[in-house]
């Protein structure tokens, strides 16, 4: 089974705000959590859903990613939302989950800071934050 759909990051944080059982799973690795910030949804009563989808330092797959996912007790059933960091990961993220069973994967179009420009920065054109959406850093 194939994801439900890519979603830029307004489309993203609209189905997570207006579908009440919509979740939105961050893939990245706990150093981008802490140390670049993280999705804000205490605006929507919700909590970012943290399971990596590498470790760090390595940046090897988490071979537990689908047991990491089950275990946070997300239903198969509802729309959820996976975030990386530029995009790519949270494709592959999504398409694993689907094959698993979840059967409202999406993946958000540029993540959380987009991807690299030509001076080889990320953050200023595409992605959650640069579009504005809540978001904290440590």
């Amino acid at each position: 089974m194939a994801r439900a759909g890519d979603l830029s990051p307004e489309e993203a944080y609209a189905l997570l705000r207006d579908d009440p059982d919509a979740v939105l799973v961050d893939i990245r690795t706990r150093a981008e959590w802490y140390y670049v910030g993280l999705p804000d949804l205490s605006g929507l009563g919700k909590e970012v859903v943290g399971v990596e989808w590498v470790t760090y330092p390595d940046f090897v797959p988490n071979p537990h990613f689908l047991t990491d996912l089950e275990e946070t007790d997300v239903p198969e059933d509802v729309p959820v939302v996976f975030l990386g960091r530029m995009g790519s990961r949270s494709v592959a993220a999504a398409d694993a989950a689907a094959a698993a069973g979840y059967v409202k994967a999406y993946s958000v179009n540029d993540g959380f800071e987009g991807p690299l420009d030509a001076h080889s920065h990320r953050g200023g054109r595409a992605g959650w934050k640069s579009a504005g959406l809540p978001w904290l850093q440590s």
